[in-house]
Parts: structure tokens; C-alpha cells; sequence
């Protein structure tokens, strides 16, 4: 499918794929990069290498600008009562197990000091959880939302994002999935109605702008 050409068919001409922006309070949330989402022998899992790379640039700048950030994990009781039918849905769900490896972030952007791991049962950040709470707390105007799946929690975030009023921004090169299909084409809606796609570049060059430009009016 060429997302361009279709895009350029049915809504090229359309008032859809306005750009929002980042606003001047942006926080981070790392979607469901755990241990599990990286092994290839896992049902869950697949190659988020590059993924992980991107994120862990934009954890690097969050970081160095005292900005806001925070992780998910997914995590079920050994029974999965609490997996709903999520879990008759999704069996591999199964294997996330509260307390065990499987459900740890990745070392490679492992959460320091304190920084948060929200918990999650369901695809969205937003539900069921205190995320909203913890954004309101610190004056967060922004959402950038990095991890995986682009077509499962990502995009539901994304959507989520938007509707509790939050500029959204989804950097492309740090998301992935499973397949590249719904990857695509999910970036191409989420950027129709949803929020900005853009790349890790593009955030990590405007929040260092804008961080600088705020430390000068400080001076």
C-alpha cells in the first residue's frame, strides 16, 4: 500500500493532518519497552533495537532538561483475573507476570532516582492508572509517547493523549511493531487526527531550543 498516494487521494485536500506542536512543558512516556517486548522467542516479542536507540535519545534529553518522564509496564496476578478479556483476546498476555523478569524495563533505559513505572493492564496509558494525575502535578501541556506496539498501546495513548487535551507528539523512529504494515499505516492516522508525527531529531533539536531560549529569558 502506498500510504502517500492514499493519503494524497482521500485527504490531501481535507482540513485533516494539522500540525498542534510541541507546547513549552513536554513530558516523555515510554511505552511497554520491557524485557519480554525484546526477545524474539517470546510470542510478545519481536526487534525493537532501533526503537530502543531513539528512545534512549529522548530519555537522554528529558533528562538533561529536567523535563518530565515516565514509563509503562503491563503486568497480570498469576490467576490474570485482572486481565479481563484482554487476556481471552491476547493468551500471550499470559506470560506477564507481576514480580517477574519479563515485566522490567529494559536495562538499556532503565528508570533512575524517581522516575515512574506506571502500571498498566489494559492498551492506553490512560486507563485505569494515575497518568493523568501525575501530568496535571507537573503542568504537562505535551505528551511525547515513544515504545511499542505503533498499532496497539502507542496508538491507544496517542489516541487517549488527545482526548484528555494534550498536544501529542509520536516520534516515528521510535516506535515500532511487530509488522510493518500496521506500523505505517498507524503513524498515518495518528498523524491525521490524533498528533504530530515526527522524528526523535526534530523533538530533541526543539526541546533544546526551546530549554536554552527559556534559560536566556531567565539571565
Amino acid at each position: 500500500m502506498n500510504l502517500t498516494n492514499n493519503f494524497t487521494d482521500h485527504y490531501g485536500d481535507k482540513e485533516f493532518g494539522e500540525s498542534v506542536g510541541i507546547g513549552s512543558q513536554p513530558a516523555l512516556i515510554i511505552i511497554y519497552l520491557i524485557n519480554a517486548l525484546k526477545d524474539p522467542e517470546s510470542d510478545l516479542g519481536s526487534d525493537v533495537s532501533g526503537v530502543l536507540d531513539q528512545t534512549e535519545r529522548l530519555l537522554e534529553t528529558f533528562r538533561e532538561h529536567g523535563l518530565p518522564r515516565y514509563f509503562t509496564t503491563v503486568a497480570f496476578e498469576e490467576s490474570c483475573g485482572d486481565a479481563g478479556r484482554f487476556i481471552e483476546k491476547v493468551p500471550a498476555l499470559r506470560e506477564l507476570q507481576l514480580g517477574s523478569d519479563r515485566v522490567e524495563v529494559d536495562d538499556n533505559i532503565a528508570p533512575t532516582g524517581g522516575e515512574r513505572v506506571i502500571l498498566k493492564k489494559y492498551a492506553s496509558a490512560f486507563f485505569g492508572t494515575d497518568l493523568e494525575a501525575e501530568l496535571t502535578t507537573s503542568q504537562v501541556d505535551t505528551l511525547v509517547i515513544a515504545g511499542v506496539t505503533t498499532s496497539g498501546c502507542v496508538r491507544a495513548t496517542a489516541v487517549d493523549s488527545l482526548q484528555h487535551g494534550y498536544r501529542t507528539i509520536v516520534p516515528a523512529d521510535a516506535v515500532g511493531d511487530r509488522a510493518q504494515a500496521p506500523h505505517r499505516a498507524n503513524l498515518f492516522d495518528i498523524d491525521a487526527k490524533y498528533g504530530d508525527v515526527v522524528q526523535t531529531d526534530d523533538i530533541v533539536a526543539h526541546i533544546d531550543g526551546i530549554m536554552t531560549d527559556a534559560a536566556d529569558d531567565d539571565d
